[in-house]
């Protein structure tokens, strides 16, 4: 008979466990490599496409400019913006309050000055004074704190008809963009690789990168990059296999985001220009596919846009607005948190929407993240946590997503960190850490 106080007897000794754990270590490190988790910073809710020749010191102010004048002309209050996309009254007048103000504060996220498919071929003397100017230009507004938190460009792909051109506004911009901020790139640069094909189109975009650090003294690693995913062989190769975690394996730690083409990839898959469209079947099976394979390794996706202008009387506008917001609703729902917006107009329904979103859920989400935390009068146990929240049992990978829903209302403007503290006792520091974000810059 075993007596009460005799330690547990166990049958796999240490050797054992050292064995498996040395058979492991490969896999160990492999995931740490490839799964690396979320990056832990704000990701933007959309990605502002400004042609390089229309780019000036005063374009992000401009845009914000004429979506507050949109939504003076056909939105005026809270009810006319409610009956126009059928969003609840109750929620409608915060909401609405709150876009006006993002709008007057902060009308773009993250600004891609486009030297590709919206800039077109030019001379090539055009274009590299080009490439020079929107580098100054954004040195300048980095500078000065009015640049949006995340800004760059788009260059041309790396296609062999393009590629040396491509190449060189890279080159170019990023030179002068390091001349013109004194040696230092600024924190939110960002740089886009569009018609990726291949995933040895997106080695040859890591060893350019490597090698400008390396030209100019910069920490290896520095310079990251978006993949446009705008082609069938991003997601399906030749040779039958999936493309798109390949390519980022391919970027070598340098891929920052996973970005849908909307029409250049619906155009490749022979869907006619009436349907072609962010919820059309072909773009949600690419999206399904780029969900899954950037899950856990610290690249964002985004979807793509709408070509759907909210231009005219206010019936066309209205129009337009209902079915960017349901698209973008649409997407967030999907996980999709960020888009494309092509044109001042979208601004008011792009940041209805996201608001709309997170205010939504907002009671539930705290109340949930309040009961598993044991900040908001439920127990730490299982089943006190599920009596807290409304029944709800929450595993620790639940609440790491209750806490980035909230994070990204908070980052966007949505929410304020007052709200949530008072309805879940947690600050920003511990929302950063539930949520499995590192600390804050």
């Amino acid at each position: 008979m075993v007596a009460q106080d005799d330690p547990p007897a166990t049958s796999i000794g240490a050797s054992v466990r050292d064995r498996i754990a040395a058979a492991l270590a490969p896999v160990d490190a492999e995931l740490a490599r490839r799964y690396p988790g979320d990056p832990g910073t704000r990701q933007p809710v959309h990605t502002v496409y400004v042609p390089a020749d229309a780019f000036g010191a005063r374009t992000v102010r401009e845009w914000g400019r004429r979506a507050l004048d949109a939504l003076d002309a056909h939105a005026p209050d809270a009810a006319v913006l409610a009956a126009a996309l059928g969003l609840a009254e109750p929620a409608a007048a915060g909401v609405y309050d709150r876009v006006r103000a993002k709008l007057a504060r902060e009308p773009v996220e993250d600004l891609r000055i486009d030297f590709e498919d919206g800039y077109g071929p030019r001379p090539d003397e055009e274009e590299d004074a080009a490439a020079v100017a929107a580098a100054r230009l954004l040195a300048a507004a980095f500078a000065d704190g009015s640049a949006p938190p995340y800004a760059g460009i788009r260059a041309k792909c790396l296609e062999a008809a393009v590629r040396d051109r491509g190449i060189r506004t890279l080159d170019l911009f990023l030179t002068e963009l390091l001349r013109a901020g004194g040696g230092t790139l600024p924190d939110g640069l960002v740089l886009t690789l569009p018609k990726v094909t291949y995933p040895q189109q997106v080695s040859a975009m890591a060893a350019l990168l490597g090698e400008f650090e390396r030209a100019n003294g910069l920490p290896a690693g520095r310079l990251g990059f978006e993949i446009q995913i705008e082609t069938t062989q991003a997601v399906l190769g030749a040779d039958g296999r999936a493309t798109v975690a390949r390519m980022i394996d391919a970027a070598g730690g340098r891929a920052t985001g996973l970005h849908y083409g909307t029409f250049d990839y619906s155009a490749a898959c022979g869907v006619s220009a009436a349907n072609q469209s962010m919820d059309h079947p072909v773009a949600d099976h690419a999206k399904a596919v780029m969900q899954v394979a950037a899950a856990g390794t610290g690249v964002r996706l985004s979807d793509g846009s709408t070509n759907v202008l909210p231009v005219g009387g206010t019936a066309q506008v209205h129009a337009a607005w209902r079915l960017h917001y349901g698209l973008v609703r649409r997407s967030l729902a999907r996980a999709y948190y960020q888009g494309w917006d092509m044109h001042p107009g979208h601004l008011p329904t792009r940041y209805a929407a996201v608001y709309a979103f997170c205010r939504e859920g907002l009671d539930a989400a705290c109340a949930r993240l309040a009961a598993y935390a044991g900040t908001g009068g439920a127990g730490r146990g299982g089943a006190e946590r599920g009596a807290g929240a409304g029944a709800v049992l929450d595993e620790p990978a639940t609440a790491r997503a209750l806490g980035g829903y909230l994070l990204r209302g908070l980052d966007c403007g949505a929410v304020d960190e007052a709200e949530v503290t008072e309805r879940t006792g947690l600050g920003r520091t511990e929302l950063d850490a539930l949520a499995g974000r590192g600390p804050r810059a």
